[in-house]
């Protein structure tokens, strides 16, 4: 098997960019490749796709049996467990029917990110360290590493699984649609890398995302039991808030600042001097650059729904993105007006993101 970290044992760790180094240099880079590629086009790219995609029948059928598996597995655990807490709970039926889900979601983050973290950091991968050692060693069709290859079956099969429980098993929402076309990105970025064999900064970028997800669903799960047993519970309302804030920090730090100073400046400026004819560079760093702007477009209502927690003009977090009008008005529990008062994803002063709200002090 080829040592992923072949050649980066003889050099030293390059020094972290800054942003201004990290847009002139990749600026150069990318318009040097675009200007190298006069003969690109339809044929140019079929040729290197067969050339350089490497993927087997097995590998298709392990993952397939994996996304079957991540399936029954989630309906035996909410049959058995997920649902009979939520009973337990007393949770009111609307939150009974979405905490499943969360749960499952937030089990399952834990693990993938914590397995992540365990290959950065405690084995012999310095990718976080010095993300040009991503591409070190690159050749086409080099064998993917045992532990990172089962990264990539985790994370590929799990998205299968995710655009059929997004149809089938969770609670339907306003942006569903836009839920399923975003599993279906995620699902060909995960096979592409694995394909092309861009699994070190594919694993990079997965540790860099997935722990949004846990404290996303962390939070979730707290504003369903704020109000279990119709009555409110002051400590699940500060954890949800506490999880929301960090929520929004950890996105900051791990989407916008180590992403784009690690993954992009190995992608844009250190692949092409790796790998000085990289395959589908432009297409790949596309993707890459999509992603940072639509983690900065989330993040502006990140930051709105901070300042306004800041400056007290909002009260408690809910979960809105299944409701429509005042459907859920009826679901109000004695004993607090005002905190859910106005839990309709169509009521006035709220604003949602990842569904998530803060609501308005009346």
């Amino acid at each position: 098997m080829l040592d992923p970290m072949e050649g980066a044992s003889v050099r030293a760790p390059e020094p972290p960019p800054g942003f201004s180094e990290l847009i002139s240099r990749g600026y150069t880079a990318m318009l040097g490749v675009l200007k190298d590629c006069g003969d690109c086009g339809v044929e140019l790219s079929k040729r290197t796709l067969l050339e350089n995609a490497h993927i087997t029948w097995m590998e298709i059928g392990l993952f397939a049996m994996c996304a079957v598996m991540w399936t029954a597995l989630r309906r035996r655990l909410t049959r058995c467990l997920f649902k009979p807490v939520a009973e337990w709970c007393c949770l009111l039926p609307k939150d009974a029917e979405k905490m499943p889900e969360s749960a499952w979601k937030l089990m399952f983050y834990c693990m993938s990110w914590s397995y992540c973290t365990y290959l950065l950091f405690f084995t012999q991968y310095s990718f976080f360290q010095d993300p040009p050692s991503v591409f070190y060693g690159w050749t086409s069709g080099m064998l993917v590493p045992t532990d990172i290859a089962i990264a990539y079956l985790i994370q590929g099969s799990f998205y299968a699984h995710s655009i059929y429980a997004t149809f089938y098993m969770d609670t339907w929402r306003k942006d569903s649609i836009v839920m399923i076309v975003h599993h279906i990105i995620t699902l060909a970025l995960i096979s592409f890398s694995y394909a092309f064999r861009y699994h070190n900064i594919g694993l990079l970028v997965l540790f860099l995302h997935d722990i949004n997800d846990i404290q996303l669903e962390f939070t979730k799960l707290n504003i369903y039991l704020k109000t279990r047993g119709g009555t409110f519970h002051t400590l699940n309302d500060v954890l949800s808030s506490v999880g929301f804030i960090s929520f929004g920090a950890t996105w900051f730090w791990f989407r916008l600042y180590w992403f784009p100073l690690k993954v992009l400046y190995a992608s844009c400026i250190s692949s092409v001097a790796s790998v000085p004819n990289i395959p589908f560079y432009i297409f790949f760093n596309s993707l890459l650059l999509a992603l940072l702007v639509m983690n900065i477009y989330w993040f502006l209502y990140i930051v709105q729904l901070i300042l306004r927690v800041l400056k007290g003009q909002m009260a408690g977090v809910s979960d809105v993105r299944e409701y429509e009008g005042g459907e859920c008005l009826a679901s109000r529990p004695e004993g607090h007006d005002g905190e859910m008062e106005q839990r309709g994803a169509g009521q006035r002063g709220k604003q949602a993101t990842n569904g998530i709200v803060k609501e308005k002090q009346t």
